[in-house]
């Protein structure tokens, strides 16, 4: 019923303490108000005078005003527990993201993560500001209403007592099956999240597919699913409420008949039965609401396991030494995803001030070289080290600092040029964003087409994949870094774009030190050094004409790729012709 886990998450606890005591407060306001009533009856009963009758009547206004100040006091304390929790477990999940870097979540794309940290939030809200108070207050309630009740008939007070347990057993018994019901629930929440954002992104080919009808019937299945769950935890939250309201109203109904028998055989005043009677009730009240809460508390609890489990995966190993120098080495490096085959076998690189590629064909392990280099992932064996220090002894902010990764798909934030240029450089001046865009052919186009202050809109939609790509390159040219990774930063796009990053590419490689991974190898014939990879390993490495005497599968694939290029050229001038 109190998942300790979700209990330490919370950091600051004393407005839990406030709410509880505001409960118990309460709760003795009840009693006196209750106490109050039973007077002025008990005074109609011996048919006192009207004056006898102004100290109760004070003191039930006086309570009945105080018990309202109470409920807008644990209203408002709920209230700003709720946005504090909101606020904590908002900012630890995105700290917790930020730390994580470049590596993934296991279980977790960007839908899981949105929901759990929007929608898992807000259930868990609930859970902080209404479930866990009540879980106290249901402890302590019963007592203090026992040792008051005790004093007038012990008989009737030990028999409310004994049957308050019944609810929590009741409680207990339900939330196993909750526990499953629940987390069904959340994955199938996720899954349907997951589904819809998927087609919406390949929302474009579907149609050009004709495969919309299709997926349309795969997310109405993912939605029958989630209905039909649903409909389960309705039927378990009525079925438990129904259970717990037999348990508080028949133990109540107990202790009312003890109460009444005492009248009867054991001559218990009349008015203190009554008080007794009214405040049956009040013992099952405050466990009778904890179950009611205890299903909001499941859901959100099913949320808080999977923020748990995301705040609780490892974070890659960082170090706190600065940078010193820029060479770059990898050595005897194996990597392997599931532990089973190797990705990368034996791999040796070293990556100095220059210009350094790596080659090789699809699934070579090229892109997982590069995701090592930008610290996403960790070697299963060996080292790489940056200035003879290793990676894992960095500082990773310091680190980064040093390191621009510039790939065929780099994110352009929905923001002005400007902004993404800021987000670069903080204070970057204009003369040094407009001699980037120079560089890259795009000074022109941002001029008559809104300046600085043109918002590019999301995933870059308003510009072409060209510009998108050599603005990419601007962005990271004002960061002025020591250590670029270009991959596959010529892609997908024109040749004259493709020129004209290959050429500042090449003149970046005369200052810092350049990694080019490219499927294309004329990109890379400038390179001081090329290593070209296959099925995991280093099968050659040297310079352009080293590679092309040797003969070897970078001379092959080079020609390969060159006759390719020549014969469409052929074609092409036929065609204008």
């Amino acid at each position: 019923m109190l998942d300790k886990d979700l209990f330490k998450l919370l950091d600051d606890k004393r407005d839990i303490a406030k709410v509880i005591l505001v409960s118990i407060l309460g709760l003795i306001v009840n009693m006196g108000i209750t106490a109050c009533i039973c007077w002025v009856i008990g005074l109609a009963y011996k048919g006192e005078e009207l004056k006898e009758y102004l100290t109760p009547v004070i003191l039930l206004g006086v309570g009945a005003l105080l018990r309202m100040c109470l409920s807008i006091l644990g209203g408002r304390i709920k209230a700003s527990l709720g946005a504090k929790v909101k606020k904590q477990l908002r900012q630890k999940v995105y700290d917790k993201t930020l730390k994580m870097g470049l590596k993934s979540v296991e279980g977790m794309n960007i839908a899981g993560l949105t929901q759990v940290s929007i929608e898992g939030v807000e259930q868990l809200d609930l859970y902080y500001s209404s479930y866990l108070p009540q879980f106290f207050y249901s402890m302590i309630a019963p007592i203090i209403l026992f040792i008051i009740c005790v004093f007038i008939d012990w008989q009737t007070a030990l028999v409310l007592l004994a049957c308050v347990p019944l609810i929590p057993i009741s409680i207990v018994a339900v939330s196993k099956y909750a526990k499953k019901i629940f987390a069904k629930y959340w994955g199938k929440y996720i899954s349907m999240g997951d589904g819809f954002l998927d087609c919406v992104r390949g929302l474009k080919e579907l149609k050009i597919f004709s495969a919309d009808e299709v997926y349309n019937d795969k997310m109405n299945a993912k939605s029958e699913d989630f209905r039909k769950i649903t409909m389960k935890v309705l039927v378990m939250q009525l079925a438990s409420t129904t259970i717990m309201d037999l348990v508080a109203y028949g133990g109540a109904g107990a202790g009312i008949a003890v109460a009444i028998w005492g009248v009867a055989q054991r001559g218990l005043d009349p008015i203190m039965t009554l008080f007794l009677v009214l405040v049956a009730v009040e013992f099952f009240l405050p466990l009778r609401a904890l179950g009611s809460a205890f299903h909001v508390a499941m859901n959100g609890a099913s949320a808080g396991k999977k923020i748990c489990g995301l705040l609780e995966a490892p974070l890659p190993e960082w170090g706190e030494e600065k940078v010193e120098g820029c060479v770059l080495e990898i050595k005897g490096v194996n990597f392997s995803y599931d532990g089973k085959r190797n990705v990368l076998q034996n791999v040796d690189m070293t990556f100095n001030k220059g210009m350094t590629a790596i080659v090789g064909e699809s699934g070579s392990g090229k892109s997982t070289v590069v995701n090592l280099i930008a610290g996403a992932l960790r070697p299963c064996q060996g080292s790489i080290t940056i200035g003879g220090k290793a990676l894992t002894s960095l500082s990773r902010d310091d680190y980064y600092s040093h390191l621009s990764v510039v790939s065929y798909n780099t994110y352009i934030f929905n923001e002005s040029i400007l902004d993404n240029f800021r987000m670069a450089k903080r204070g970057v001046a204009q003369d040094e964003i407009f001699e980037a865009l120079k560089k890259v052919n795009l000074y022109d186009f941002v001029m008559q087409n809104g300046g600085l202050e043109k918002i590019i809109s999301e995933d870059g939609e308003n510009i072409s994949g060209g510009q998108r790509q050599r603005l990419a390159l601007a962005v990271n040219l004002v960061a002025q870094k020591s250590i670029y990774v270009f991959d596959e930063a010529t892609s997908n796009i024109d040749i004259e774009s493709e020129a004209i990053i290959m050429r500042e590419i090449e003149s970046l490689a005369k200052e810092a030190t350049v990694i080019v991974i490219s499927h294309r190898l004329a990109n890379v014939v400038n390179a001081d050094k090329i290593y070209m990879l296959s099925g995991g390993s280093v099968v050659e490495e040297g310079t352009h004409i080293q590679l092309c005497e040797n003969d070897g599968e970078y001379g092959k694939l080079y020609m390969t790729q060159k006759t390719l290029e020549e014969g469409y050229k052929q074609v092409k001038a036929e065609v204008e012709v």
